[in-house]
């Protein structure tokens, strides 16, 4: 096992989370995600996330331990897959409202496990739990903590292919496409315009959205905010200059597609993005910044002229090594079905709309 490359070893547990595998971590206990998994299995302790345990009001329980901290903990009979689904999906509150009572217990000696374990079931697009046992049915697969950081290592990622992509926005742009050895997912940039380390390039950082790219969705503003970045970037070249589309494939902020529709469905319900976020026990904020700065480094691009209202997007850019020479506003029209969405990035995110 130990001649087994660390990044190799983590997207392998990525893919044993998504075929419902548990892991190993090479200590007691393994861990089995309860969304996917499909070989029957109980278990008396479920790992949950801190955001969820808040929302479940398991929080008073741990004053004394880290509020971000993973959470354990025990129901007075033995979970199965039913019950732990029930208790990790949020979506599953209003036909299961009466849940517990639990009690949340230490992880003592295995903290960074279950850390990388939510991690990975992040990076996975699967619901963040699992069932705890010493061992299960189906065989785990292996990994170690330090493994996930070495699969996100931007570092990895290279150029893979580029070429001429002819586009509504320019007839002369090009794409230049990204991939790391270990991690599916394939990042692109768009270059519009003549390159010149004269001048910084109109940036932006446009994470993948189905819905909003592709179908048009009301809900957010990614559609419409591509479609200006890359009109703005083609006036741009026009004048001379450049600009360059970083679009990285960070479904639903690094949530992933499936929890992403999760997020909209609770967002039926009432809640705000970051509320249904937090009902799902997953970050706010889930994207690699450090991956988009990859991408410009292999571009050559130093400093940049950023299109965004997000006055954090510039600060993580400017902590991963990119000189961000102006911020560039980039805000669109609301419409019926997003103003409650923006409003949230404005008052809750901190954007400048």
């Amino acid at each position: 096992m130990s001649l087994v490359p660390s990044s190799r070893r983590a997207a392998q547990a990525v893919d044993a989370l998504r075929h419902g595998w548990p892991l190993d971590f090479g200590w007691p206990p393994n861990l089995l995600p309860v969304e996917t998994a499909a070989a029957p299995a109980q278990s008396e302790l479920l790992l949950i996330s801190a955001a969820r345990a808040a929302t479940l009001k398991l929080t008073n329980q741990r004053e004394a331990a880290d509020p971000h901290a993973p959470v354990l903990i025990r129901a007075a009979e033995a979970f199965d897959l039913i019950t732990a689904r029930a208790v990790a999906d949020p979506a599953l509150d209003l036909a299961t409202p009466l849940k517990g009572p639990f009690k949340s217990e230490l992880i003592d000696h295995w903290e960074d496990h279950a850390v990388a374990a939510l991690e990975l079931a992040r990076i996975a697009g699967i619901l963040p739990a699992f069932l705890v046992a010493t061992e299960f049915e189906v065989e785990s697969v292996h990994v170690l903590p330090a493994d996930v950081a070495e699969l996100l290592d931007p570092r990895h990622l290279v150029i893979a292919t580029r070429a001429q992509l002819p586009i509504a926005a320019s007839e002369t742009a090009e794409i230049v496409a990204f991939r790391s050895p270990d991690d599916m997912r394939e990042h692109v940039a768009l270059i519009l315009g003549r390159q010149s380390s004269d001048r910084a390039p109109l940036v932006r950082l446009h994470s993948e959205c189905l819905t909003g790219d592709m179908f048009g969705s009301l809900k957010c503003d990614c559609g419409p905010q591509l479609d200006a970045a890359l009109a703005a970037m083609s006036d741009e070249a026009a004048q001379g200059g450049w600009g360059v589309l970083l679009y990285l494939r960070q479904e639903g902020r690094g949530i992933g597609l499936i929890n992403k529709l999760r997020a909209y469905r609770l967002q039926d319900q009432g809640f705000d993005t970051l509320e249904a976020n937090q009902r799902l026990g997953l970050p706010a904020e889930a994207r690699d910044f450090a991956v988009a700065a990859r991408m410009l480094e292999l571009l050559g691009v130093r400093a940049i002229r950023l299109m965004t209202n997000n006055p954090a997007k510039v600060a993580a850019f400017e902590a991963a090594g990119v000189s961000v020479a102006e911020r560039v506003p980039h805000q669109l029209p609301a419409n019926p079905h997003n103003t409650r969405y923006l409003a949230t990035k404005r008052d809750r995110a901190g954007h400048l709309l």
